[in-house]
């Protein structure tokens, strides 16, 4: 056989050779592995487009265990599975007797996976150990999630990790940099087979809520969903944030210290006397003391900032200035826990757990498991609500439009599964590939004295009279996610800038501005508040002398009351211009490379 006709091969993207046959080669590979003559750590696949054959050993790569066909036949026996149950057989036992195989991307090329065993045609090689093992595990806690599409998929994966719950069960004593609890967790009605072995009954991230889906005053448009106060009133996802605050006793070159103590009035940036009132006198707040913003809780004095040679005859540059430390502005709620201890370096250390109430309201985020995401758009009173002929008020009111564009089916069968389960007392089996049918529990519901379809006729509770069309109910789980509008909520007028360009600073912990891009300005222009986009592009105005004859930055002297420039004298006139003051930054910056930039004034009138 000519050389044309080798297969080269690779060992992890090493050139180490040729076979000429490459079946017969891989074949002998995986034999010999399945047999336990070689590491089960290695895989080999073949590329076919390149004629080439590769070897992976190297650490760090994915795998996956399968079950072998072998002459159209799972190698996995109900025989097997029994020694499996009584703890005969040990899952080592499988890999070690050819069962099942691990397998990454380089061989899952080669292979053909049926998903069940009735699938397996003469081209499979291999076959999944469940079909719901093609997901990750949190979105294996997806239910129904057969029925749904991937992208969604993927959203409601994302939603469950951002779900308030108890995230563990030591939460009380530590210290961890933002931290939300659900108050009344419950376990889903309807859940998959994977939530027990994730261990989601001992820290549930939900509840088991009543949702209709219809339109509410336009209030639930797009995504937006509208809340009972009722059940807002009756504890429906409340929760607790917690918040550390943390001060180290710092030591300076020098021997100098910061002191962990209630400043006296000398120091310099004394804050008002009742700032201090709610500290101690070893200078730190008592536990379960009511704070507002501004309000100090650990107070501490630190050296002056510079020491130079002339300190000492300065009496100012010796004073302490003040370094305490207080609430952040828009936050207000009660002290959870002092802890005072040493760092490794042995400085004194105060840490303070902050914790807020805080009530579901308009803007705060909600999700069921299937990424139908939204905002509070509207918080009804009970007696508003719609209600069922059997009295029933939903706890939420999820728009109808949310579900044709999503295709999110899984959404609508869990609704309709958990009416079910609700009235029935029992958990649902709704794991992917392998749950309750939907005609199952229809025909259920309907064996409750309900319509199969999940639909009820409601009473509107303003005027009273029924609606004309049947609404769909059900229950749900739904989730109430860590994106809070209490921490988020962000406003400024006047305030800290840039000492560079004279603009506003950025962030909302500074207290900084709000940027104003280009697509904002439109929207102003769209609206016609142009007054209002002169105001907001005014936040580095500044009015610049320019001179008339060369366009260059003149002088105005306003103690000599004077105006000239520095090229053309004092005999031409000098205009007063507003411009932006990145826009003066900038000329001054080309300057400063050689390029002289001039302004050509018009005349106004």
């Amino acid at each position: 056989m000519s050389n044309t006709k080798k297969t080269d091969v690779y060992l992890k993207d090493v050139f180490i050779g040729q076979v000429e046959s490459p079946k017969d080669f891989i074949q002998k590979i995986k034999t010999e592995r399945r047999e336990g003559k070689m590491p089960d750590s290695v895989n080999v696949g073949y590329n076919k487009d390149l004629n080439e054959i590769l070897i992976e050993t190297s650490k760090g790569r994915s795998r996956r265990p399968l079950i072998i066909i072998e002459k159209e036949k799972s190698k996995l026996t109900p025989e097997h599975v029994k020694k499996l149950l009584s703890n005969e057989m040990k899952w080592k036992d499988l890999t070690t007797e050819g069962i099942i195989e691990y397998i990454d991307a380089v061989e899952e090329e080669n292979a053909l996976v049926a998903l069940n065993e009735e699938d397996i045609t003469p081209q499979h090689t291999h076959l999944e150990i469940s079909p719901i093992v093609i997901m990750g595990l949190t979105t294996s806690l997806v239910p129904f999630s057969n029925f749904g599409q991937s992208a969604r998929l993927n959203r409601g994966s994302k939603a469950q990790k951002q779900s308030l719950g108890i995230y563990a069960a030591n939460y009380l004593i530590r210290m961890d940099t933002d931290s939300n609890i659900l108050h009344y967790p419950s376990n889903p009605i309807v859940k998959t087979c994977n939530s027990k072995l994730a261990g989601m009954e001992n820290h549930p991230a939900g509840q088991n809520i009543v949702v209709a889906l219809m339109s509410y005053e336009g209030y639930n448009m797009q995504d937006a969903l509208i809340l009972n106060k009722g059940s807002l009133a009756r504890g429906l996802s409340r929760s607790t944030y917690f918040k550390p605050y943390t001060v180290e006793e710092l030591r300076y070159s020098g021997g100098l210290t910061d002191q962990i103590c209630v400043p006296d009035k000398e120091v310099k940036g004394y804050k008002a006397e009742e700032d201090y009132s709610l500290l101690e006198d070893d200078g730190i707040i008592y536990p379960e003391a009511k704070i507002t913003e501004d309000d100090v809780i650990i107070g501490k004095t630190s050296p002056p900032r510079f020491l130079g040679e002339m300190d000492e005859f300065s009496i100012s540059a010796n004073k302490l200035r003040d370094s305490s430390v207080k609430i952040k502005p828009g936050e207000d709620g009660k002290v959870d826990m002092v802890a005072v201890t040493d760092n490794e370096e042995g400085n004194k250390l105060v840490q303070i757990r902050v914790r807020y109430q805080r009530i579901p309201e308009i803007g705060d985020k909600f999700a069921s498991r299937h990424g139908q995401k939204g905002v509070v758009g509207l918080i009804v009173p009970q007696q508003d609500m719609p209600f069922t002929g059997t009295g029933v008020t939903p706890d939420v009111i999820f728009s109808p439009h949310s579900i044709p564009s999503r295709m999110t089916v899984s959404h609508l069968i869990e609704a309709l599964a958990g009416k079910v389960g609700a009235l029935s007392g029992k958990c649902i089996d709704a794991t992917a590939f392998s749950s309750q049918s939907e005609t199952g529990l229809r025909s259920q519901l309907q064996d409750m004295g309900f319509r199969e379809s999940g639909s009820e006729r409601m009473i509107n509770g303003i005027t009273g009279e029924e609606f004309e069309a049947k609404i769909f109910i059900g229950n749900m789980y739904y989730l109430r996610l860590k994106h809070m509008v209490g921490n988020k909520l962000h406003a400024r007028a006047a305030g800290r800038i840039q000492l560079l360009t004279r603009q506003p600073i950025e962030g909302r912990a500074k207290g900084g501005g709000l940027r104003l891009g280009e697509m904002e300005k439109d929207c102003f222009v769209a609206h016609g508040a142009s007054l209002l986009l002169k105001e907001r592009f005014d936040s580095d105005r500044t009015v610049v002398p320019i001179c008339s004859a060369c366009g260059l930055i003149g002088v105005n002297d306003v103690f000599r009351k004077k105006k000239f420039c520095h090229r053309c004298g004092g005999n031409v006139e000098i205009n007063s211009v507003e411009i932006s003051y990145a826009f003066k930054l900038l000329m001054d910056e080309l300057r400063a490379m050689g390029v002289l930039p001039n302004i050509k004034l018009k005349n106004k009138y």
